[in-house]
């Protein structure tokens, strides 16, 4: 008999329920956005909106501006999560669980505004309707 590893991570799948769908999206506990307000990828295409759906999801938008105080903790975010170089792209958004798992699941596109907010608004119809299946334990 073979020794077989453990998985690190264990998805349920119930009676009815979407296989490709894990049950991560119902642990998320805070959006996190690195981002600077002279940016037009940031400000206000990406603050804007993940401020408004975290509103209406129920969660905290945590907000690191990179030319402030909070900068050190942007860099260590992104270093530790994101998209990391010395000269990074922003914004860079991410996803903390209740587990206290961080996720990167956005960075500004560089090909224009236009591709970093057509990238945000799909990513945000995704949360938010798994969210809401998962408000309704589907």
């Amino acid at each position: 008999m073979k020794d077989r590893k453990r998985p690190d991570k264990i998805y349920i799948r119930l009676a009815g329920q979407n296989p490709y769908r894990s049950k991560k999206m119902s642990r998320l506990k805070a959006f996190h956005v690195v981002y600077a307000r002279w940016c037009p990828h940031c400000v206000p295409t990406t603050v804007e909106p993940m401020r408004k759906a975290a509103e209406e999801i129920g969660l905290p938008c945590v907000l690191y501006d990179i030319d402030t105080k909070d900068e050190e903790m942007a860099d260590d975010l992104v270093r530790k999560y994101g998209d990391w170089s010395d000269d990074y792209l922003i914004p860079q958004v991410f996803f903390e669980y209740k587990d206290g798992e961080f996720k990167h699941v956005l960075t500004g596109r560089p090909q224009g505004v236009e591709f970093t907010k057509r990238a945000l608004l799909d990513l945000l119809d995704k949360t938010k309707k798994e969210q809401h299946l998962t408000s309704r334990g589907i």
